[in-house]
């Protein structure tokens, strides 16, 4: 039996129909809240803090493509690009910006005033002027400090433990990274504690990395990396040029180790990234940077490389193996 529908009722159906793609465009149109990484590295490199990180966003509700959007950026080593990083935040004006490692944070603070800024692994915050104090960071910045400077001396203190006889250090460090000269500076001076020598060669390119092992043949015992972006991309050829040079390595990350240093010692940086994730749902829920303190780590990790200690004919103690909490075989 046929249907009668009069004029007024087919216009406000077709209406209707032309109404509900208006009305889910108009949904999709809403911009999500969107957070933009500053990788300091690769995702590649950062995988295990990435998944950490987002992992900890959706346990609080935020999840990636649905609550909030993810701009990944990667610098890959080179500092240059943190300022274009930053920049080209501001014109997406997303709504943090998520920092790893202290160069990075430093150009993403000077990028913005306006912009909340989450680091997640910053070395050295209140020496680098990151913040005013880590209880009150001021500004439009706070995360999470990983203590590379005050971790020092504990590594040095590690390192002879490993090598009884050490006698002169070489310490590795890039000029262009704040927090890597102030380690370097921290590592000096426990280093003249302990009564070693010190041995010290800068970086700032990778171009300079080959000519400081030059430096070092034959003037040191052991080498201690300080970290940074540019060295961290470049711990494959680090770590090479060390077991030629026959230096067994000390670093901050485990990274290194994972890549044929001998041995780290340092913040574990995947519970990092998933505490920097409360901050930045703080921040999303409209907390301010200012009124939230820099916290710092509470999980340290000993990482031991043996196929490297093998190599160099190294022997650690069954105290110290029994410490470490991953040993590379």
């Amino acid at each position: 039996m046929p249907v009668n529908i009069g004029r007024r009722e087919l216009i406000a159906t077709l209406g209707g129909a032309a109404a509900w793609p208006l009305a889910a465009r108009a949904q999709q149109a809403t911009k999500l809240p969107t957070i933009g990484f500053l990788g300091a590295n690769n995702a590649t490199f950062e995988r295990a803090s990435i998944d950490a990180f987002v992992q900890r966003l959706r346990e609080l509700g935020w999840i990636e493509n649905r609550t909030v959007s993810i701009e990944y950026r990667w610098a890959e080593g080179r500092e240059e690009r943190f300022a274009e990083i930053a920049a080209e935040f501001i014109r997406l004006k997303v709504d943090v910006i998520f920092t790893y490692a202290t160069p990075s944070s430093i150009a993403a603070k000077k990028a913005t005033a306006i912009i909340p800024i989450v680091f997640a692994a910053a070395g050295d915050p209140v020496g680098t002027g990151l913040v005013a104090s880590l209880a009150r960071p001021g500004g439009n910045i706070t995360g999470l400090s990983i203590q590379q400077t005050d971790l020092a001396s504990k590594r040095l203190e590690m390192l002879r433990e490993v090598l009884p006889d050490l006698r002169t250090v070489a310490i590795l460090f890039d000029a262009g990274s704040p927090n890597s000269v102030l380690e370097m500076g921290e590592a000096q001076a426990a280093a003249r504690t302990l009564g070693l020598a010190v041995v010290a060669s800068e970086v700032r390119r990778a171009e300079d990395i080959a000519p400081a092992f030059d430096a070092f043949r034959g003037r040191a015992d052991a080498l201690y990396v300080c970290s940074s972006p540019p060295l961290t991309t470049n711990r494959v050829r680090v770590n090479s040029l060390a077991l030629a040079a026959r230096l067994p390595t000390m670093h901050g990350l485990r990274d290194f180790t994972v890549a044929g240093g001998l041995m780290s010692y340092g913040p574990n940086l995947p519970s990092l990234f998933r505490r920097a994730a409360d901050y930045v749902d703080k921040i999303l829920r409209g907390t301010k940077p200012a009124d939230i303190p820099v916290e710092q780590p509470t999980k340290f990790d000993l990482v031991i490389n043996l196929t490297t200690a093998k190599a160099l004919g190294v022997k650690f103690s069954e105290n110290l193996l029994s410490l470490a909490d991953e040993l590379i075989e």
